[in-house]
């Protein structure tokens, strides 16, 4: 049968070899090639765990083989500039070019289709503007001792332990040199960050790395030996991301080093858990409580909560308990679905959460008709890289954008997407240190400081062709998107934006919060009533 022929080839070839090697020891070396090939088929027929290699033996292996160089196969000859996995190839040369300093303008016209559906872009105006500096700032905190000038971009969470050394030191540096923060993510805060002094934004998350006891819980006196640190700006809790909301996660021993364990205060060579929930609270209100206690530990720095958003009740229970216990964040980072430098089961990367659009609509909406939105600043992420990207986000309601995967490529990551198997080839994602010692900070952090610039410079001539000269005032209005081939309708049209105050007096005509507003609750995150009862229904 055709299957066995490269086997039972492989089989005559030894034979064959093995006679001639009798006469000459030439073919002693082409007896040896073909006697691992037998070998390896024999195990093939023999082996009783993959029915492929059962049935193919050997021929099998080459199916393998294209497997594992099916991604970039697909990267380097397949894929079109705009096919987005998850990347598309313009929105990473976009990022490289910029980052290393060089021409970044497209030529002969573009290759987006401005008549096919989804197609957005900004309306230009006839009396156009020009800002003197692109260093747009939004300020944070409620306390003139405190409060925090932020960039409108800025690095998102990527903990230590998830990037390597240098990548750390290297985005550290690129953020003082750029005057924007460094979310440490939830791995806390290691001696990487430290080295170079760029501004930091402290993540707890459930594990409270960095400021745990020896039983996993929060630990008062730890928190504020680090939070207290001046490097340290401001400092989010985080409730969960949108690489996989919902879900915690565990920290295998043999990655647990001496440098990591040192960093997130936990043993060596231990598992270390993450918790899906946070064990210091479990109502919205005690969340609030939990973050003024934060707050209050730090010195009042400013300080907030992450979130992707899932159930809008439980957000709407959270909205409720700033309303009712006065309790208020100084910010909230939106983190959309489409986030993703965390590993994650597939159903969880693909199929849960909000995307940003949707959840920072939102969370804006609720704060403006809760009359907030003045006193909490917002922050949002997912897949941002280019001006456009921010300057939409910012016209759908936040203040500021972080980027993750934007500022990886800045260091040179070519997304392979081995990020989660130690394998990163560019040093940027592995604990290898033959692979992160390859990668040079001085040069990578003259990278991220590059892109970082030059991409607030695009955004400050793409708000001045509109006739604007800070992000603070591009709104819905300006952003139109082809909604189908003969009709074109504005963000401000196609969402419904809350009026401030209106939560106050009525529900407003709004989807979401006509279901779900009036029975969340600010002292619990179950389900409404009815909710409830649809859930029981399905039982009998």
């Amino acid at each position: 049968m055709s299957r066995y022929l490269l086997f039972a080839a492989c089989v005559a070839g030894l034979l064959l070899s093995l006679g001639l090697a009798l006469h000459s020891t030439v073919w002693i070396w082409p007896a040896l090639l073909f006697g691992v090939l037998t070998a390896v088929g024999l195990g093939d027929l023999l082996q009783r765990k993959a029915t492929l290699r059962r049935n193919y033996p050997l021929l099998a292996h080459f199916r393998y083989g294209f497997e594992a160089i099916r991604p970039e196969i697909r990267q380097y000859f397949i894929e079109d500039d705009l096919a987005e996995v998850p990347f598309s190839r313009e929105q990473r040369a976009l990022v490289y070019q910029r980052s290393k300093g060089v021409m970044d303008v497209v030529p002969f016209g573009s290759a987006h289709d401005p008549y096919g559906v989804d197609y957005e872009w900004i309306n230009h105006s006839m009396v156009p503007r020009h800002a003197e500096s692109h260093d747009f700032r939004v300020a944070i905190g409620g306390t003139a001792a405190t409060r925090y000038q932020a960039s409108v971009l800025n690095i998102s969470a990527m903990s230590f332990g998830s990037l390597s050394a240098n990548a750390i030191r290297a985005l550290n540096a690129g953020a003082r040199r750029g005057g924007f923060f460094h979310d440490t993510g939830e791995g806390s805060i290691s001696s990487y960050h430290r080295e170079h002094g760029g501004d930091l934004v402290w993540e707890i998350g459930s594990g409270y790395f960095g400021c745990r006891d020896d039983s996993g819980r929060f630990d008062a006196t730890r928190f504020k030996d680090n939070a207290c640190d001046p490097q340290v700006k401001m400092i989010e809790l985080k409730l969960s991301q949108g690489a996989k909301p919902g879900k915690g996660g565990m920290l295998p021993a043999a990655k647990v080093t001496e440098e990591i364990a040192k960093a997130r205060g936990i043993p060596v060579g231990k598992d270390c858990l993450s918790p899906a929930a946070h064990p210091e609270f479990s109502t919205p209100l005690g969340m609030l409580e939990f973050m003024a206690r934060l707050r209050e530990l730090s010195g009042g720095k400013p300080t907030g909560f992450k979130l992707a958003v899932g159930h809008p009740w439980e957000w709407f229970g959270v909205a409720k308990a700033m309303q009712e216990s006065g309790i208020v964040p100084d910010f909230i980072v939106v983190d959309g679905a489409e986030g993703g430098t965390g590993a994650a089961p597939a159903e969880f990367i693909n199929h849960v959460g909000l995307p940003m659009h949707e959840a920072l609509m939102l969370v804006h909406n609720t704060l403006v008709g809760l009359d907030l939105r003045d006193r909490v600043r917002i922050g949002a992420a997912g897949k941002v890289t280019g001006a456009f990207e921010v300057a939409r986000t910012l016209a759908m309601g936040a203040d500021w954008c972080n980027a993750a995967r934007a500022f990886m490529f800045a260091l040179g990551c070519i997304q392979s997407r081995t990020c989660h198997n130690d394998h990163c080839p560019t040093g940027v994602a592995t604990q290898d240190p033959k692979r992160w010692r390859a990668l040079d900070v001085e040069d990578k952090a003259t990278r991220v400081f590059n892109y970082h610039q030059n991409t607030l410079r695009a955004l400050r001539d793409l708000l001045g062709a509109a006739g604007l000269e800070h992000p603070s005032q591009i709104g819905p209005e300006h952003i139109l998107r082809r909604v189908s081939p003969t009709e074109v309708r504005s963000l401000a049209s196609l969402y419904r934006f809350v009026k401030p105050g209106e939560l106050l007096d009525h529900i407003p005509e709004h989807r979401v919060f006509q279901q779900f507003w009036a029975q969340s609750r600010s002292d619990s995150f179950h389900a409404p009533v009815r909710v409830a009862a649809m859930r029981e229904a399905k039982r009998h």
